[in-house]
């Protein structure tokens, strides 16, 4: 493996633990996620310095936001 900054974690370790494994990578752990012994995704925090583009903010229609099942029942309504 090219980086050994990461755990090996089984698929159903990390299903059963995930709010484990969320505080970990919140503390800045990173994982390889292992199934069937063979390495099926990476998690890991995302850096600061990364830069997210902002899609949508769905803040300006609804201070508190809105629901995805809303967002998908309108989008149906257009499609109907």
């Amino acid at each position: 493996m090219k980086n050994s900054n990461y755990s090996l974690v089984g698929l159903k370790a990390l299903r059963e633990n995930i709010n484990t494994y969320i505080k970990a990578v919140e503390k800045g752990q990173s994982f390889i996620v292992v199934r069937r012994s063979k390495p099926v995704l990476k998690i890991s925090s995302p850096q600061e310095d990364e830069v997210w583009e902002r899609v949508a903010d769905f803040t300006t229609i609804k201070e508190s936001g809105i629901s995805a099942r809303d967002i998908l029942k309108a989008l149906r309504q257009l499609n109907a």
